[in-house]
């Protein structure tokens, strides 16, 4: 489209979603009838959760995810090698042990929340790529926030993304689903699941 930023379209590297891949997640989508909303994905899935302010996004993970072990971010891998390694080499240290904690975890079949350390699409890529080698399944939550909580900077990356998830592009990427939650909405889910819905008998 004329004069769309070349960030919402998807890359010409894009991940292609095999059609065996497309089932294995179901999502209790938010209701409004008082019972409990629940977000629910395949054991073993990759999620990546964007948001453009950090803190609503951990206090938003923390809310809802149940299995600690399953939630990984570069900060936390950071905090992790802080004080272990010499700072100038900590951020490359970071990001390669991040990349290999995922890559355990999806080998073995264990679920994946990532917190996006940013915005934009090359940042969740090579995550993306680890998943669909393995054939796990891949989904991304954007989560929104109150404008003062976006920098300037992140404006025009955070509106493509906006586009491209709610034209149904993020399919490029190689993710199966993408759903995108504002604060009311996000507040109404009440947990994040990685096990099949219960059979009704």
């Amino acid at each position: 489209m004329a004069g769309q930023p070349s960030a919402s379209r998807p890359s010409s590297r894009s991940v292609k979603i095999g059609a065996d891949e497309r089932t294995g997640w179901s999502s209790d989508r938010p209701r409004r009838d008082g019972a409990p909303e629940r977000l629910r994905y395949s054991p073993g899935s990759l999620l990546v959760v964007v948001s453009a302010s950090a803190a609503e996004r951990d206090g938003f993970l923390a809310r809802l995810i149940e299995d600690r072990a399953s939630l990984l971010s570069l900060a936390k891998v950071r905090a992790l090698l802080s004080g272990r390694v010499a700072a100038e080499e900590l951020l490359a240290r970071a990001d390669e042990l991040l990349g290999a904690a995922v890559t355990k975890r999806l080998e073995n079949k264990e679920t994946v929340v990532l917190a996006a350390d940013g915005l934009r699409a090359d940042e969740r890529e090579r995550f993306v790529r680890i998943a669909a080698a393995l054939k796990r399944p891949r989904h991304l939550i954007l989560l929104e926030t109150t404008r003062d909580q976006v920098a300037e900077d992140d404006l025009a990356t955070l509106n493509a993304l906006r586009r491209a998830l709610d034209a149904g592009e993020l399919g490029a990427e190689g993710f199966q689903t993408a759903l995108r939650l504002g604060g009311g909405t996000a507040s109404e889910v009440k947990r994040i699941l990685f096990r099949p819905p219960p059979r009704e008998d």
